[in-house]
């Protein structure tokens, strides 16, 4: 499971970064074809897609009162994006925010919308609630959580206060309004 993973992960990167550089000699760079989300988690009309990552990390669960409760995520992606072009690294942590360590831009957002996936944490639309800085994040307004795989809460009992990371993955599609550059 681990290497088909991978695999996909390598896969779509390589396809990302053939279509940015297919985009590249055109005005309006090229995207290239992703796997539909489910209606319910689509962004308005009125927004095009500027960047796709692949995230790997944990979601962050604390015992409290006998039952876990999700606390944070700590992920790191990497990907492309179109506007502003390039490849970004991507730290995710509490927020739910995404910073990129490449130019300092930061998106923060509240789910608007979430469709289940068995065994995996569910498929998100989030809304961004703060912008900061006018790289890849500084006009984000929507995010999609896709092809979620893991994240899920440890069954059972547990004792007060015990932390666990449980390792996820997903891919996130970040969405800003379209504007006369766009």
């Amino acid at each position: 499971m681990r290497r088909s993973t991978m695999g996909r992960a390598l896969g779509c990167a390589a396809l990302l970064a053939t279509a940015l550089i297919a985009g590249s000699s055109s005005s309006a760079a090229a995207v290239p074809a992703l796997k539909p989300a489910p209606p319910a988690l689509a962004p308005p009309a009125g927004h095009v897609l500027t960047a796709v990552f692949a995230a790997r990390g944990v979601q962050v669960y604390q015992c409290a009162a006998g039952a876990w409760a999700f606390v944070e995520p700590a992920a790191t992606l990497s990907g492309v994006s179109w506007r502003p072009r390039g490849h970004h690294d991507v730290i995710h942590f509490r927020g739910p925010s995404w910073e990129s360590t490449e130019d300092g831009s930061l998106v923060e957002a509240r789910a608007v919308a979430n469709s289940p996936v068995p065994g995996a944490i569910p498929e998100l639309l989030l809304q961004s609630t703060r912008n900061r800085g006018d790289g890849v994040f500084g006009r984000t307004a929507y995010i999609q959580r896709l092809a979620t795989q893991g994240g899920v809460a440890p069954a059972g009992a547990c004792v007060d206060g015990a932390t666990t990371g449980v390792p996820y993955r997903a891919e996130y599609r970040f969405y800003s309004p379209v504007s006369s550059g766009s």
